[in-house]
C-alpha cells in the first residue's frame, strides 16, 4: 500500500528523529567513555610485581596514576582502606585485588592478585578505560609441555635470537609437578630450558636473548638446590603467574636472582623490558 504523500513525511521525520536520537546517544557515550581517565595496565601490573618485593615505599616509576585510580576503586568497594591509597601496589593492595578478584566468583590464577584484563575491565567500568592491555593467551601445547600463546611468542622470538632450538624441561600450569619448583610453576608464563650440550658462553648467551624478549631468565646449577643445570625462565608482567613466580619477577627488577635467599642477579646484564615493551622498541 502506498502512504500518503503527508503520511510517507511523517513518517520518514519520526524515523529520522529515532535514527538522530540513536546516534546522539551513542555520540555521547562514546565521549563519556573518552573522558574517562586511563588505567595503563602494563605500568599497574609492573607495579603488582615489584612493589610488593621492595623494601620501602619507592613508587614504581610511570605507575602511580594509575595504581591510584585502582586503587581508589577497590577503596570505593570498601576492600581497602583509605590510607591505603597512595600510588604504592604493595602486598595490601595484591591482596585488595585478589578479594575483589573473588567477589566476582573468579578462583585460582584468576584471583591471584594481578590486575587481570577482565577484572580490570569489570573494576573500570564507568570509572577509567584501560590501555596497553596484556592478554597472556590461550593455553598451548609446545614441545610436550602447555604454556600459552604469550610465552610461545617470547620463546620464538629468543630463540631467534639465540640461533638455535630451546628446547624445554618444565612447561606452565604445572602445580606439583616438581618440588623443587616451589610453585614457580604452578602458573603460566614459566619454564625450565635444557643446557645439554651447551658450554658456559652458549648457556650465557641462551639466557641473554631470553632476558631481551622479556623473560626473567636465570642459569640455575646443581650447587643450589636439588636440581641439574637448567634455565629457569619467568615471562615478565604475565597475568597468570602463580603468587612465588610474581615475587621472582619483582626481583628481578630489584636486582636479584629469583632464589629464596634473595642473592645478588648471576646473570647476563640486559635492560629490564617486558614482551610488549620489547615489540614496541
Amino acid at each position: 500500500m502506498k502512504l500518503p504523500s503527508s503520511a510517507a513525511a511523517l513518517t520518514a521525520a519520526v524515523l529520522f528523529t529515532s535514527l538522530t536520537g540513536v546516534y546522539g546517544a551513542s555520540a555521547a557515550q562514546a565521549a563519556d567513555a573518552e573522558a574517562l581517565p586511563s588505567v595503563n595496565m602494563e605500568a599497574t601490573v609492573k607495579a603488582a610485581q615489584i612493589d610488593p618485593r621492595r623494601p620501602d615505599n619507592t613508587l614504581t616509576p610511570g605507575a602511580k596514576a594509575s595504581v591510584l585510580l585502582v586503587e581508589q576503586a577497590l577503596s570505593d568497594r570498601r576492600l581497602l582502606d583509605a590510607k591505603w591509597v597512595d600510588g604504592y601496589f604493595g602486598t595490601t593492595t595484591v591482596t585488595a585485588y585478589a578479594n575483589y578478584q573473588k567477589s566476582l566468583g573468579l578462583t585460582g590464577l584468576d584471583a591471584n592478585g594481578m590486575p587481570g584484563k577482565t577484572s580490570l575491565t569489570k573494576l573500570g567500568a564507568g570509572r577509567f578505560k584501560i590501555t596497553n592491555v596484556i592478554d597472556p593467551g590461550a593455553r598451548v601445547s609446545s614441545g610436550g609441555f602447555v604454556i600459552n600463546t604469550r610465552t610461545r611468542s617470547m620463546l620464538a622470538e629468543a630463540k631467534r635470537l639465540f640461533g638455535r632450538d630451546l628446547k624445554l624441561d618444565q612447561g606452565s600450569y604445572n602445580p606439583g609437578g616438581d618440588p623443587t619448583s616451589k610453585g614457580t610453576h604452578d602458573g603460566g608464563g614459566v619454564v625450565d630450558i635444557s643446557v645439554k650440550g651447551m658450554n658456559s658462553a652458549t648457556r650465557t648467551a641462551a639466557v641473554r636473548a631470553l632476558r631481551l624478549v622479556g623473560f626473567a631468565a636465570w642459569l640455575r646449577n646443581p650447587q643450589q638446590d636439588d636440581w641439574p643445570w637448567h634455565i629457569h625462565a619467568t615471562a615478565i608482567s604475565d597475568t597468570s603467574l602463580s603468587g612465588q613466580a610474581q615475587h621472582q619477577i619483582g626481583d628481578y627488577y630489584l636486582g636479584l636472582n629469583g632464589l629464596s635467599g634473595r642473592g645478588p642477579d648471576d646473570g647476563p646484564k640486559v635492560a629490564i623490558r617486558t614482551w610488549e615493551e620489547y615489540q614496541r622498541r
